[in-house]
């Protein structure tokens, strides 16, 4: 183990020595003009308090250049899709390989973002399904997309693919008919502007907005509630009902002309369309919401629920906990084995090739999730539903089959979540990361990730003005010698031994 410390600070010695990434002047947010080699091919943790620094220079500043050096050579529309950091504030950094960056974020929370599409389970299973699933006598063979919510082919026709149905009655949409029109009566339509506009164009269809709601006849009512029709009519801002009726009648030139839109068909037109998460949740408390009577919540067409595998269709399927799916994966393959073996005659050679692959496969990838301690998730679980470690140990999960070599990983604190049991599982995941060729440049408090490390950047001693300093960059052992260090008294006592 000494030779191996003293080979790494052999070469740290030297800025240009090869295996090493080199920083020079790292600015970005807190960090004081700093200095620092890391080594290629190890794991390397960065230690410090909360707000020290450590994610300025991980993120900010390594995975940031490597970002930016990699989108200089794609196609300038083509980097509009990437959700690029900001050039960090560095003088320069040598050594540094491609970066993947798997942080405790997500994006835009949608009900249609899953376990299975994030890891691409689904992608197989819906494979499986096509390829090697029970079809019902008759009906012809489906393709894939067939068996995705996301697609027309597979969407259920009645609640497109998301299980519920939304409605809006007058109840939900008016909770208080007490109120007028002009007092916000339609709780149900925007606050600012567009509310605004709806009620001038009713001013200028000629329903009273000053009487109180229920005072309107039902059938005026029930017309700005639930129609569908969407007259374009001129609209006088600011004007009274009475000075609308006399510009109508004298033709004056309006502000402007407006569209009206009924308040049902607003509500349902904004939750099918909007990519805003708040305006998602305002526009649902107008709605009821219950089961899809056509796929009973299973958000798929008839014709891909006939499809069995194992006895269970795809929904049911993806519903189970990841543990009891690669039970049934081992079974199946089992029982398809001896079927073959029994009833030679009956097997068809290419569909069985096939399912054994994909099967395989399937049974590969579910293996590095379980051991990440992930068995009790389904593939049906929508990703805004987990938690941050959680979502990150999924894309840990995924990297690991990727077969990526020579790059970079960088992790914020990929124990977040986990239960102290399972931290040697990944434990071993950063391991085979590191074995396959790459490099993991990983932020953690966790003290077993920590003594796990070959290298330790500490930054600190304090959070915000106070740190951004690096207090010692080597290998584990040599941070007990740093008193300034807030992670050496904790993390790392004198009796830690190095791998």
């Amino acid at each position: 183990m000494l030779d191996r410390d003293s080979d790494l600070n052999q070469r740290r010695s030297s800025p240009s020595a090869p295996g090493f990434v080199s920083v020079r002047g790292a600015r970005q947010h807190n960090l004081k003009n700093v200095d620092v080699e890391i080594p290629r091919d190890s794991l390397v943790v960065f230690t410090g308090v909360s707000g020290s620094g450590k994610s300025s220079l991980a993120f900010g500043t390594l995975y940031a250049e490597a970002q930016r050096r990699y989108l200089e050579s794609v196609a300038p529309y083509a980097r509009r899709l990437f959700d690029q950091m900001g050039v960090p504030e560095v003088d320069s950094i040598e050594g540094l390989p491609p970066a993947v960056a798997l942080q405790q974020q997500r994006g835009s929370p949608t009900t249609r973002s899953s376990i299975g599409s994030v890891t691409t389970l689904s992608n197989l299973l819906r494979m499986l399904y096509s390829r090697a699933g029970s079809y019902p006598a008759g009906q012809p063979e489906l393709h894939g997309e067939a068996f995705s919510i996301n697609s027309p082919e597979g969407a259920c026709p009645r609640c497109h693919g998301v299980g519920r149905i939304y409605d809006a009655t007058e109840r939900t949409m008016v909770p208080d008919d007490s109120l007028t029109i002009r007092e916000r009566a339609i709780a149900a339509w925007p606050t600012a502007w567009g509310g605004q506009n709806q009620r001038d164009i009713l001013v200028t269809l000629g329903y009273d907005v000053d009487g109180p709601w229920r005072d309107l006849l039902r059938k005026e009512r029930d017309w700005i509630l639930f129609t569908e029709e969407q007259p374009t009519v001129p609209v006088y801002a600011g004007f009274t009902p009475t000075e609308t009726r006399q510009a109508l009648k004298q033709k004056q030139e309006p502000s402007y002309q407006g569209t009206f839109t009924g308040v049902r068909r607003y509500l349902l037109h904004t939750l099918a369309h909007t990519e805003s998460a708040l305006t998602r949740k305002r526009v649902l408390q107008f709605l009821e919401s219950a089961e899809c009577p056509a796929c009973h919540g299973k958000r798929l067409r008839p014709e891909a629920l006939s499809v069995k595998f194992a006895g269970l269709d795809i929904a049911e399927i993806s519903a189970l906990p990841l543990s009891r799916l690669n039970d049934l994966l081992h079974s199946a393959s089992d029982v398809s084995s001896k079927e073959r073996a029994r009833h030679p005659e009956r097997a068809h050679p290419e569909r069985a090739i096939v399912a054994q692959r994909i099967t395989d496969d399937l049974v590969g990838r579910i293996a590095v999730m379980l051991d990440l301690g992930l068995g009790y998730l389904s593939l049906d679980r929508s990703t805004p539903t987990l938690s941050p470690g959680e979502l990150q140990r999924l894309r840990l999960a995924t990297q690991i089959r990727s077969n990526l070599f020579g790059v970079v990983y960088v992790l914020d604190e990929p124990s977040a979540g986990l239960h102290p049991a399972d931290t040697e599982a990944l434990l071993r995941a950063l391991d085979r990361l590191k074995a396959s060729g790459n490099s993991l440049f990983v932020v953690e408090h966790e003290l077993d990730v920590i003594r796990h490390a070959d290298w330790i950047v500490d930054v600190g001693p304090a959070a915000g003005a106070q740190g951004g300093k690096i207090l010692y960059s080597g290998p584990p052992s040599g941070l007990e010698s740093v008193q300034e260090s807030r992670t050496r008294p904790w993390d790392l006592p004198p009796s830690i031994r190095i791998r």
